[in-house]
């Protein structure tokens, strides 16, 4: 499924394909993918392409799982920056794999309010147009 981002993110897994990624991170795409799908925009066979490349990427990530301390931090986050619950979520699964120190992690995101985020909170974002 190409979209204007897909040549640089293909580029950045391929350069490597260590990808921390959180818990839900799999049902957020599917959603994407699904509602594309039923709104006509991607038709079935892109549909089952970009699921089957989900399944092979998903299987070789590690997943950040939930857990009172993400919970925590994904509230702190919430409080003091302009995001939505489950990009509070994927930032706080980001601090936890940094082991709480951000700038020991590149993060990747197409979002921005979530980069601006992250950036504040000391994490490198990878500009995905320069990738």
């Amino acid at each position: 499924m190409a979209e204007p981002a897909t040549q640089s993110l293909t580029k950045l897994v391929n350069d490597d394909s260590d990808i921390v990624a959180w818990w839900s991170s799999k049902v957020e795409c599917v959603s994407a993918l699904t509602r594309r799908r039923l709104e006509g925009t991607l038709d079935s066979d892109a549909a089952q392409t970009a699921f089957r490349e989900l399944e092979r990427l998903s299987a070789g990530w590690d997943e950040i799982e939930p857990g009172e301390s993400l919970r925590e931090t994904a509230i702190r986050f919430l409080r003091v920056h302009p995001l939505r619950a489950a990009d509070a979520l994927q930032l706080a699964a980001a601090f936890v794999a940094a082991d709480g120190r951000p700038s020991s992690l590149e993060l990747v995101t197409l979002d921005d309010r979530l980069a601006e985020a992250a950036r504040k909170e000391g994490f490198v974002v990878v500009d995905v147009a320069m990738a």
